[in-house]
């Protein structure tokens, strides 16, 4: 019996539109515009691996963000798994953000 394979493409599109939905609790753009994710892999299988940074390695919610992003993937129709991988490199910068992003914060 062989696995189903999904659509790689449209579960990408529907995990970056769950993506826009997460907010930086400090900052109040949402986590894909701001910059912070680096990588969205969508495997045949519906797992999901998503490589993000911090604004901060200080960053309050470092240890829970992760889980939360998790969870709210999960949520998303066809994913089987979820992780996501903490990076620092490269380091985030303001220069990372979406213009929308930029905008919204009074940098353009």
């Amino acid at each position: 019996m062989s696995e189903m394979k999904v659509d790689k493409d449209a579960l990408k599109t529907d995990v970056i539109a769950a993506l826009h939905e997460i907010y930086d609790p400090e900052i109040p753009v949402n986590i894909y515009d701001l910059g912070l994710i680096y990588n969205v892999d969508v495997h045949d299988d519906g797992r999901v691996d998503i490589t993000m940074t911090l604004t901060t390695p200080g960053c309050p919610v470092a240890q829970t963000f992760p889980i939360m992003i998790e969870d709210r993937v999960l949520d998303v129709e066809g994913v089987s798994e979820a992780h996501v991988e903490i990076v620092w490199d490269p380091p985030w910068s303001q220069e990372m953000m979406s213009d929308e992003a930029k905008l919204q914060l009074g940098f353009l």
